[in-house]
């Protein structure tokens, strides 16, 4: 079987911030919304498996529809902002989209489904329109909306489906905005209210159903910070329990009837949480021995960053806190929902941020849980993104977010999964207060950003950081050390409470006693969350540690652009960073230059006049293009050293005019062909153009031509070209590989041979492209090639006397890597064969 062309080797995205949107299936599978995507993902393997386009809104609710008899789910519901409910099946291992539900006027916020007669599918469905509809599915795939019901002005926040004990009758459980869960029951076609549950003192939340001994349990939760636990059984049933029983710590009792056509529901307070209790979630169901046996634990999730998983103590079957799991400080604001796995072994929760966070109960010590490695990834759009120059690590930046964030992603820890490197994030080096835009690397261990401020901030890796480095990637630390100013290197940063820049932290600076007994300021008396240093050698690190303890330390301010920052760059030798800001004026719109060595101003280049939207050192660092809203093309080249000033110049080569320019509509993206011959550039008119040549010559001896000229056939890739880049590596017949991601998504591959004759277009020729479930949902914003042949993580860890070392070396040479940032929030990793193009 031929290898595939492209294949998908990393996802990283975090979990849509609403509270219905993660659920996790028999199977293990944990399936989340993550902008308008469903990702699935295996917490075993640390991975996600496949990603369901289908929404063209966010996603706000999922759910796995469980089987009666405890296997793997074969359907899945979503619902999302586009107001519509997706019905997905699995076929042949994949899972596509079965029914659409169209129906609602607003978004939906809430889900749930069950099997009924004859494999037929019943989904309740709650959204902002005041609603609630059920949807009866069939396996012919029609789709029928049984019921509508209006609450007026309130709203449902969640809604819950079980069918009676002893009998194939549907419940519906619905909890709102009027502090009440109101229960419905379908019989004989009709929907009949039942009972309407008082109690709540707030919003409820959350509600769901369990069954057990005959009877249905229903959990509900409220901003009330209280959860209740109500029983419903048949109105001849009793319970010997008594007004008279004990209240225990942070925890009390009461028992009541309400006796309506049939039914009575018992309840239970249960009071452990110090603020809105917002997800609620039952250990799943398994069989033993033949009998279907629902375990009496139940997990909640709150804004008080705390999950409590609660159980009736034996003997007296009062409902206690089993075990508390949470984060202390960060810059967090608590948890929107939680899941239990199938085995109760790991408990997740999803945060405000998006972030997923996972618990693990410790096999060796009874009541332990400790916390565990999971997906993580950017909580909005991905802005741009970067290799390091050795190809061993990305970072990216995200935008729009209460704190915007750079992650560091980093190859396997050693760890493979079917025969493929898993990567995990090792580093959170910024937590801005403003929309993070930009970045460049500046050698391996230092980097410049850019945010939607007027200044650029410069970034370097600290000493644990760089020994952490060492140790996963099985480098020499000196070597590492050596290669950075290892005596000034702090051991790490923290960042104050209300500050936008973090402070460094040294080792071996205590604070004395007679420091902590007296204040200099008021501020002095609130303690910051200080940096813990890391030893990372076979896990990467959880959640909590991410937000805190891998800032890299603020080096230097640089100041010089009127308004906020849009792109950057650096060359190839880590010299020189280009800068460029939003403009709507010329005198705006010029490109600074920095030198990385003094991180002094050298120049302004000023030409365009409105942004200039990228800028691309060439790879021999002799020239620099820039591209802009103006719909022209700027180059740029290195002057030659003068000795009273050794350091590098620019001046104007060659640009496009109003009578010269081919683009006519916003130049989004640019990049160098790896021998620095020829650039292109991508634009919103849907059109590709390769431009040059603008040297001839070996690399020994290029000489810069004097025009540059469009060199290829315009090539028309059906949507706006929003981003674009030339594979470092050449591919047969010295012919050059490109990458075009669309505005829609999705990534194109083609071929480039400059020797054919252009006015016929056979110049480019496609040769591969990402199918609906390898694309981004929403634009591509960047698009990075690894910069060397080979898989991360693959190339790297060749055992000593290996005796096919040869044959791996050939066989990893054959592939490139194409990591893509996208506005869907995730950033994701190609593997692409060339031989198979």
């Amino acid at each position: 079987m031929a290898a595939p062309t492209v294949e998908t080797c990393h996802v990283a995205c975090c979990a849509n911030r609403t509270p219905n949107v993660v659920s996790w299936s028999r199977g293990g599978t944990i399936a989340f919304g993550t902008c308008n995507s469903v990702a699935l993902y295996d917490p075993k393997d640390r991975r996600v498996v496949a990603v369901l386009n289908g929404h063209t809104g966010r996603v706000s609710a999922v759910q796995w529809v469980h089987r009666e008899d405890c296997g793997r789910e074969s359907h899945l519901v979503s619902g999302g902002s586009d107001n519509r409910l997706i019905l997905w099946e699995a076929q042949n291992g994949k899972f596509n989209l079965s029914v659409e539900c169209k129906g609602h006027t607003g978004p939906i916020c809430a889900v749930d489904a069950i099997y009924t007669e004859d494999s037929k599918i019943l989904v309740a469905t709650s959204a902002s329109d005041s609603t609630v509809r059920l949807w009866l599915c069939n396996p012919a795939k029609e789709v029928k909306c049984l019921h509508t019901l209006s609450f007026g002005s309130g709203f449902m926040m969640d809604v819950s489906l079980a069918l009676l004990p002893g009998s194939r009758v549907p419940i519906l459980a619905c909890g709102g905005d009027d502090s009440r869960v109101h229960l419905y029951v379908l019989s004989n076609g009709q929907l009949q209210k039942t009972l309407s549950l008082q109690g709540h003192e707030d919003w409820v939340r959350g509600v769901e159903w369990a069954s057990t001994s005959g009877e249905l349990l229903l959990a509900s939760c409220s901003q009330d910070c209280l959860i209740r636990v109500w029983r419903l059984c048949a109105k001849s049933g009793t319970d010997a329990r008594t007004e008279d029983d004990h209240t225990i710590i942070k925890m009390k009792e009461n028992v009541f009837e309400v006796k309506e056509r049939g039914e009575q529901a018992k309840l239970t307070v249960l009071a452990g949480h110090e603020n809105w209790v917002y997800g609620v979630h039952w250990q799943p169901p398994f069989y033993i021995g033949g009998e279907l046996q629902q375990p009496l634990k139940l997990l909640s999730a709150s804004m008080d960053k705390t999950m409590i998983l609660w159980a009736p103590e034996e003997g007296s079957g009062v409902w206690v806190e089993q075990v508390r799991v949470g984060e202390v400080g960060g810059n967090t604001l608590g948890f929107y929902g939680c899941q239990i796995s199938p085995d109760g072994s790991m408990v997740v929760a999803h945060a405000f941020h998006g972030a997923l966070h996972l618990w693990c109960k410790d096999q060796d010590k009874e009541g332990v849980w400790r916390p565990g490695v999971v997906i993580s990834g950017h909580f909005n759009a991905v802005q741009d993104l970067s290799w390091d120059p050795e190809g061993e690590f990305i970072i990216s930046v995200g935008s729009k977010d209460l704190h915007s964030q750079m992650n560091i992603l980093i190859k396997s820890f050693g760890i493979f999964f079917t025969l493929q490197a898993t990567w995990h994030e090792i580093s959170r080096p910024q937590i801005h207060g403003y929309d993070m835009q930009c970045l460049a690397m500046v050698g391996r261990f230092q980097f410049v950003s850019g945010a939607d401020e007027k200044v650029l901030r410069v970034f370097q890796a600290p000493r644990n950081f760089v020994e952490n480095f060492a140790n996963i990637s099985g480098t020499s630390r000196e070597k590492l050390l050596t290669s950075t100013d290892s005596a000034n290197l702090p051991e790490g940063a923290s960042t104050p409470a209300l500050g936008l820049s973090n402070k460094a932290v040294f080792q071996g600076v205590p604070k004395t006693s007679e420091d902590e007994g007296q204040f200099n300021s008021l501020s002095d008396q609130y303690q910051e969350s200080y940096f813990h240093a890391l030893n990372l050698t076979a896990e990467p690190p959880p959640e909590d540690h991410l937000l805190q303890n891998t800032l890299w330390p603020e080096v230097q301010k640089l100041y010089g652009h009127g308004f906020e920052m849009f792109c950057l760059a650096s060359d190839s030798s880590g010299k020189v960073v280009a800068s460029a800001c939003k403009a709507s004026k010329a005198e705006h719109a010029a490109v600074l230059l920095w030198s990385t060595t003094t991180w002094r101003q050298l120049q302004a280049l000023p030409c365009h006049t409105l942004t200039v939207t990228q800028m691309a050192f060439s790879p021999n660092a002799q020239l620099l293009l820039a591209v802009s809203r103006d719909r022209t093309w700027s180059l740029w080249k290195r002057d030659q050293p003068a000795s009273e000033s050794p350091e590098p110049q620019f001046s104007l080569h060659a640009y496009t005019g109003k009578d010269t320019a081919i683009h006519s509509r916003i130049i989004w993206s640019c990049d160098w062909s790896p021998d620095s011959k020829y650039f292109v550039t991508s634009s919103r008119d849907k059109k590709v153009i390769a431009w040059g040549p603008c040297t001839t010559g070996e690399s020994e001896n290029l000489v810069l031509q004097p025009e540059i000229k469009p060199c290829s056939s315009i090539l028309d890739v059906g949507d706006a070209a929003t981003a674009v880049a030339f594979c470092p590596v050449l591919c047969s017949g010295n012919s050059y590989l490109l990458a075009v991601g669309l505005e829609c998504g999705r990534i194109l591959l083609y071929r480039w041979s400059p020797g054919q004759e252009p006015a016929g277009g056979h110049d480019w020729s496609s040769c591969g492209e990402t199918d609906t479930s390898q694309s981004h949902a929403l634009a591509v914003k960047r698009l990075r090639w690894r910069p060397r042949a080979g898989r991360a993580g693959r190339d790297d860890n060749k055992k000593d006397g290996q005796t096919d070392r040869e044959s791996v070396i050939e066989e990893e040479s054959s592939w490139v890597q194409l990591a893509s940032a996208s506005a869907d929030h995730s950033v994701k990793i190609f593997n692409i064969n060339k031989q198979a193009l």
